[in-house]
């Protein structure tokens, strides 16, 4: 790897003292509001002036970081800068969508746009770093931190995280604008038992690698600058110790050259887990199973001289930490400019970031129900908007930066009232009675319904994932009335809707849309945006059902609808087989057909897709109705003999396409080695690709029916 700053690196070490080196690999966190000079911050500013400090998290604005990073520069014996880290998750000022519901959009330029306008706002506001994007593959709907996900499917988990990288830091990490990415959280915190955060992960080396492992090798290959531990265990070793993931696979295995960052605290929690013995034990484990950076907790700093003295830390390991501290400083240009334009910084969302907003949020929504056409509303008569989030103005959602607390959302009411002037609006909340009047005198209502943001991200795990605070009783009492509805979904996760969906003509899952949320939710509802997002997650039918994902395995026992009175297959006694809504649903305004996969070869040998020969696949889709609209086509790859069984369906391949009415256009996809092999469970890592046969499905959700074969020789 081409390293143009290397020798200033090794000039730096070597003249840097063991105490200076161990600073380089501190994190902390800034805890006042008001900027240096605060009492909470003395250690930050300590450190910062004695050259013992490599980083800051959580301060913001260009005049705070500055001043700062003069201590830091000015003051310290060799003037090395700070790199200041903050959570830009989905936005800085100007909140986008959450991230499940960017995923929804299955369109890589929503991901990336949301990037840039936030690298753009936060590289001018001091912060360089960003601790985003998560690609945490999960089937646990209950885990709070699904909402930071893409979900539950590793290959679109993967396409957007490089989306979201390259958004991020650009080509070139000294420009203005960008920041580096970071690829969080390494690895299967996905997976924790029960959903509950920061729980046990207990998975083999298959699963990891064909499941876990795959989104953040697409951010490695795609240049991310740092990886972040996750706060789970690993087949019973914590992540932040674990020399097998943070070394074997992602420095040895795939060359990483950056920076493994802790979470919060990581190592000291350590301890906790039962892995380490004390503080001392803690960093000798963390570092020397490769971690780089603390966070917030000081074990390494407060140790790594005794341990380096009594040979418990390598002073190779310690070298090599601190220059991939150095190395990301010097790429994101902080030795020749370490400070901010106080008069460049922005410092609220601009009429171009809001539009981006508006339109990434409107292209994340997806339209699970529409019976009888209610939806698109026409804009005239009468229009009853109930609910408790009907006036709602905070649908950032979590993790939501600065702006949530400064720019309140756009509300659903004040945008439908302003995208249709010509209609009388009325409202109604969360009572029952008040809502059952409104929508009796209405012509339509629009239920807004759901989860707080709070009610979802990190340390928010349900149990129960069903409408909260009697919003069901709610629905039914509109759905009761006779008169046509339609149902606007906002939350963090998939929620639990079986009661209440089949009484329901038309749903929109709408997520945490963000700050634009109303304008965009207006824009779909009234048809000024059509929607064709798809769920990049499952909603099961009860909570009894988790986990149920589209990528599963058949079993021994496979259930077979054909004959849904046989008793020993895999099945529930008490509930129908199947999710309320499957991976890939969505629905439009207007109406597509997708034709029969076409292979340009019917076989291909191993020998040739291990040396670089591909398959291409085309799928013909056609607008059958008569509006403008999106179709996201999907395709679908399943081995059904190989040497470690293998899901159901595999999702390899997907484009998003507008089409006029009557128009047709033909979607091309490749397959290679990667597509149509697997990992077994080595832990050296071995992939394979097996002759056989492999069957191709390709249509608009995971039950696509339409099929192709390829022979594997």
């Amino acid at each position: 790897m081409h390293r143009p700053d290397e020798h200033k690196v090794k000039d730096l070490l070597g003249r840097m003292t063991v105490e200076e080196k161990l600073g380089q690999l501190q994190q902390l966190t800034w805890t006042g509001d008001t900027g240096p000079g605060g009492g909470q911050t003395e250690e930050v500013e300590r450190a910062a002036r004695a050259g013992l400090l490599g980083s800051v998290l959580n301060l913001h604005g260009a005049a705070h970081t500055n001043t700062l990073q003069r201590m830091a520069v000015e003051e310290s014996r060799l003037g090395i800068p700070l790199l200041f880290g903050f959570d830009v998750i989905h936005g800085f000022w100007t909140t986008f969508p959450i991230p499940l519901a960017q995923a929804s959009s299955f369109d890589p330029a929503v991901v990336e746009r949301d990037a840039e306008v936030s690298a753009k706002e936060a590289r001018s506001n001091g912060v360089r770093w960003t601790f985003s994007p998560m690609m945490d593959v999960t089937h646990e709907p209950r885990w709070g931190r699904i909402a930071e996900s893409c979900g539950e499917d590793p290959y679109l988990n993967a396409v957007l995280a490089v989306a979201k990288v390259r958004g991020y830091q650009g080509d070139d990490l000294t420009a203005d604008g960008n920041v580096a990415a970071c690829a969080k959280h390494f690895v299967a915190y996905g997976g924790a038992e029960g959903g509950r955060d920061y729980n046990t992960v207990d998975v083999s080396e298959q699963r990891l690698r064909n499941l876990y492992l795959p989104p953040f090798r697409a951010a490695v290959d795609a240049g991310v600058a740092t990886v972040m531990a996750a706060f789970n265990t690993v087949s019973g070793v914590p992540a932040h110790g674990n020399p097998h993931t943070m070394t074997g696979i992602l420095k040895e295995e795939w060359g990483f050259d950056g920076l493994v960052v802790s979470d919060y605290t990581g190592v000291e929690e350590l301890i906790a887990h039962g892995y380490a013995e004390d503080g001392a034990d803690a960093a000798r484990l963390a570092l020397m199973a490769g971690l780089d950076m603390e966070m917030v907790s000081t074990n390494i700093t407060a140790h790594g001289k005794r341990l380096l003295t009594d040979g418990e830390i390598t002073e190779d390991r310690l070298d090599d930490a601190v220059a991939r501290v150095l190395r990301l400083k010097f790429a994101l240009g902080l030795f020749d400019d370490p400070y901010t334009d106080e008069c460049a910084a922005i410092d609220e969302p601009t009429p171009e970031a809001r539009a981006a907003a508006r339109q990434t949020a409107a292209r994340s929504m997806v339209l699970m129900k529409n019976d009888g056409g209610v939806l698109p509303l026409d804009g005239g008569g009468s229009i009853a908007v109930v609910g408790p989030f009907a006036d709602h103005t905070d649908l950032h959602g979590t993790w939501a930066g600065p702006g949530c607390r400064r720019f309140p959302s756009v509300s659903i009411l004040d945008a439908l009232r302003a995208a249709a002037p010509g209609a009388t609006i009325t409202h109604a909340g969360a009572d029952v009675a008040q809502a059952v009047a409104a929508a009796e005198s209405a012509e339509v209502t629009v239920v807004v319904v759901g989860e707080e943001p709070e009610l979802s991200g990190e340390a928010a795990v349900r149990s129960d994932i069903a409408l909260p605070d009697g919003q069901e009783e709610l629905v039914a009492a509109v759905a009761a009335t006779g008169k046509p509805f339609a149902v606007v979904l906002l939350g963090g996760r998939p929620l639990t809707i079986g009661n209440w969906v089949d009484s329901v003509p038309a749903l929109l899952e709408a997520w945490h849309p963000g700050i634009e949320a109303g304008n965009a939710i207006a824009d779909v509802l009234f048809g000024t945006v059509n929607p064709g997002g798809k769920l990049p997650v499952t909603f099961p039918r009860a909570i009894g059902q988790i986990p149920v994902y589209y990528n599963r395995e058949n079993t021994g026992r496979p259930y077979d609808p054909a004959h849904d009175d046989e008793k020993y297959v895999s099945k529930y006694l008490d509930l129908a087989d199947g999710p309320q809504f499957v991976f890939g649903h969505g629905l439009s305004y207007t109406t597509f057909a997708t034709g029969e996969p076409q292979l340009d070869r019917q076989s291909v040998t191993v020998d040739e897709l291990e040396h670089g020969v591909s398959v291409e696949v085309r799928v013909s889709v056609t607008n059958t109705g008569e509006l403008t609209g999106d179709e996201v086509v999907q395709l679908y790859v399943h081995d059904p003999v190989a040497g470690i069984a293998q899901p159901v369906r595999r999702l390899r391949g997907f484009r998003r396409v507008t089409l006029e009415p009557g128009e047709t256009t033909q979607v091309r996809f490749t397959l290679g080695a990667e597509d149509l092999g697997f990992w077994t469970n080595d832990p050296a890592g071995h992939f394979t690709v097996e002759p056989g046969r492999i069957d191709l499905y390709a249509g608009t959700s995971s039950l696509a029916g339409a099929r192709c074969t390829l022979t594997v020789g």
